[in-house]
């Protein structure tokens, strides 16, 4: 006799995968899982192992979150194309899952590391760092852009790639080294939002891959010229020519309450001369 053709207790089958017979007792009472037999005597349901596969399937869905309703039409007309259908749903749905998972880990990953270099930086040091290329949302502004004009665009933005909250990614705001080394240092030209994983199009700013003058500011903004002066000496000194444009981002707004205690991270291309 085929061992796997003899009858299970509830207890063995659903120790065999992995749940809790009451589970099995539920399955039964909605119909949706029927045991192989129930003895007449005293109603005790009994399994074969070749339901394993059947049961599996459901349990799969049901990790999946397909609803009881929607498996229990999918076992009236269970078929090799209707399980293909429900499954390519389920799968899109969870790449979906996952991609969001990723960055709210890229996120966490950005607010560990600030909070890193916040216990240890050295506000005074201006430091030379290594960066990948990655693409920016950008939107233009000018002087006359006023803030709720700022928020209006940015908003807009986070809407069109459908972010959803604030803290899934990045912002910051551009200002030409051109600009800079004029002395315009309210002459900022774009805003930016860093998107996990967003992948290279049209219309995307390109922060180029390459090494940076990384600095820092605390404190007001009527404070950054002086910073900057602080950068351009350091530049001069070690013959570095800095160009495209400075990238400022804020790094602890989430740990602060006052102005005065506002650190803004600048990063600018070099090049070495």
């Amino acid at each position: 006799m085929n061992k796997k053709g003899k009858l299970l207790t509830i207890g063995q089958f659903a120790a065999m995968h992995g749940i809790n017979k009451k589970t099995l007792m539920w399955y039964d009472e909605i119909g949706l899982f029927k045991p192989a037999n129930v003895n007449p005597e005293n109603g005790y349901r009994c399994y074969t192992y070749h339901q394993s596969p059947i049961l599996e399937t459901i349990l799969l869905l049901r990790e999946l979150d397909v609803s009881i309703h929607e498996i229990q039409d999918f076992m009236k007309s269970r078929s090799a194309d209707n399980l293909k259908h429900l499954l390519e749903e389920k799968i899109t749905a969870l790449d979906m899952q996952i991609t969001h998972l990723q960055a709210v880990r890229t996120t966490l990953c950005t607010h560990h590391r600030n909070m890193d270099t916040l216990l240890t930086m050295d506000l005074s040091e201006i430091s030379i760092v290594e960066k990948e290329a990655h693409c920016l949302v950008t939107v233009d502004i000018d002087q006359n852009t006023t803030f709720e004009q700022e928020v209006e665009l940015i908003t807009a933005e986070t809407e069109k790639y459908q972010l959803g909250r604030l803290h899934k990614v990045s912002y910051g705001s551009m200002i030409s080294v051109s600009s800079l080394l004029n002395g315009s240092f309210d002459d900022y030209s774009k805003l930016f939002i860093e998107i996990p994983f967003l992948p290279y199009q049209a219309g995307l700013h390109i922060m180029p891959s390459g090494k940076y003058l990384r600095a820092f500011h605390k404190g007001e903004w009527d404070g950054i010229p002086k910073r900057y002066q602080e950068i351009f000496a350091f530049a001069r000194k070690h013959k570095l020519n800095l160009h495209g444009f400075s990238y400022e981002m804020g790094i602890n707004e989430n740990v602060i309450d006052r102005i005065e205690d506002y650190i803004v991270q600048i990063e600018i291309p070099i090049e070495f001369i």
